[in-house]
This record gives structure tokens, sequence and C-alpha cells, in this order.
């Protein structure tokens, strides 16, 4: 039997945000835990939000996939405030769905993994932000280093979701 372990991914993704999300799915399916989504796995039948927090309640885990999802090139940040500031630089940002779905995990004591594509910050995104290290999203595994270093992050993240698991 897998352990269940909660994904927040958007749904709508490129060519190489799939190529990564799916290399995550594997590294999950090699450790024998089931990815567990709404949309995905699980259907809604009352309002998203609460079935999230209900099916965060029987997962061990969660992973947030921080695929950009918008791009935002010029505007203006705290609009109307002593602190209002123009906005030249490209910032990137992910599904909402994200942050909402981490707090969920993060209130349930779930273990946590965060990856994000380069240039994502924001909420569950920012470092120092939570106890959550954030890594970078495996866009390629063309080297062994590469290799060695997704496969350590998720053995010493799995062994926080069985620990879970069979305590609870």
């Amino acid at each position: 039997m897998k352990i269940p372990v909660f994904v927040s991914c958007p749904t709508t993704l490129s060519e190489p945000q799939q190529a990564s999300r799916q290399l995550i799915l594997e590294r999950l399916d090699g450790l024998d835990l089931e990815p567990r989504a709404i949309g995905i796995s699980d259907f809604a039948t009352q309002s998203p939000l609460r079935e999230v927090a209900v099916l965060a309640r029987h997962c061990s885990g969660g992973v947030i996939l921080g695929f950009e999802q918008f791009r935002v090139q010029q505007g203006i940040r705290k609009y109307g405030t002593s602190k209002q500031k123009e906005v030249t630089e490209l910032i990137i940002l992910p599904t909402e769905w994200n942050q909402l779905e981490a707090g969920i995990l993060l209130s349930a004591g779930l273990p946590l993994l965060v990856f994000k594509e380069p240039g994502l910050a924001g909420g569950i995104f920012d470092y120092g932000v939570s106890d959550v290290f954030l890594y970078e999203m495996p866009m390629s595994m063309s080297s062994d280093a590469d290799k060695r270093l997704l496969s350590s992050v998720f053995l010493k993240w799995q062994a926080e979701v069985r620990q879970h698991y069979y305590d609870h």
C-alpha cells in the first residue's frame, strides 16, 4: 500500500513544466508514495478549498510544485499606500492555490517538500518564511550530481512522511 501525499501543482503546464512534474511523480512512485490532488486523483463534491482541507487530513506529506503561471512586467506594488512603488522588473508568480494549499498542509503539521522555478518568489516561495527548505525545480537531470542531490532530498523528506504515517 502506498502512503498518500498531497501534491500542489497547477493543472495547465508548459511542456518543460510537465517534464519536471513527471520527474517528481516518478520519484514519488519509486518511494511507494501516492500523489493526491483535487481534480486529478480526487474530485470535489463541495467547495474546492474545503476538499483540499479534507484531503490533506488523509495525507502524510505534501509536495508544492511552484511553476510560473503569471508574468508581470509593469505595475504598481502597494498602490495607494505610503509604500507605493512602481514595478519595472519581471515578476513571476505561481498559482494562488500553491499558497493556499501550502498553508493548509503546514497547519496540518505535514512534512513539506517545496520546489520552485527560478525567479519565483512570494509566500511559501520566499526563503526564511517557514522552516521548510526550498529547492529549485528539477528541470533536467543530466548530471550525476543533480540526480544524487534530488535523491537525497526525497529520501530525507520521505523518512519524515513515513514517520508521520506510522505515528498517526
